[in-house]
């Protein structure tokens, strides 16, 4: 069997209506294959929700859990944390995209081949995802875009940049 690695897929948020509804804030790229009728999902303290009903509402993933029938009831979960596990060797549903766990850790190259860090954090940002290096420089932001960052090659366990120096140098 393959290792298994835990991932944030989601928080909970504001209860929606008297059913036992609430507004997942979603933390996951493949909501459809990690929300199913019926999929486990474990909170932080351990304990396991069931997902009873799912769908989207005006662009919000709404979910009600098995044994929380109501308002009063979901509204004990707000601001928990979802998490499942998932195969450690699982890739995403669509080819030239990374899950944020393949990424971290990665040696950052430059155009030269030459190691100036290791990717410490992916963030989701409004206009594009940043991959954050860490370099003798300290933590240096580069847009995840192919024009520059042109290699990634998760078994060399690398990626390399276009000519990015400005990025990740100090200026005085």
């Amino acid at each position: 069997m393959a290792d298994l690695v835990e991932v944030l897929v989601g928080v909970v948020g504001r209860a929606h209506g008297i059913r036992g509804d609430v507004v997942i804030d979603v933390r996951t790229d493949e909501p459809g294959r990690r929300f199913q009728l019926g999929a486990v999902l474990r909170l932080t303290s351990g304990a396991q929700l069931v997902l009873e009903r799912i769908r989207w509402h005006r662009g919000r993933l709404l979910a009600s859990f098995q044994g929380y029938p109501d308002r009063t009831a979901v509204e004990t979960l707000r601001g928990e944390r979802l998490f499942v596990d998932v195969p450690a060797d699982e890739t995403p549903s669509e080819p030239e995209e990374y899950f944020d766990r393949q990424l971290l850790g990665l040696r950052a190259l430059d155009a030269d081949g030459r190691q100036v860090g290791e990717i410490v954090d992916v963030l989701h940002l409004p206009a594009q995802d940043c991959l954050a290096v860490e370099t003798i420089h300290g933590r240096r932001l580069v847009p995840f875009v192919s024009a520059l960052v042109p290699r990634v090659d998760l078994v060399a366990g690398e990626v390399q940049f276009a000519d990015v120096s400005g990025l990740l140098e100090d200026f005085e």
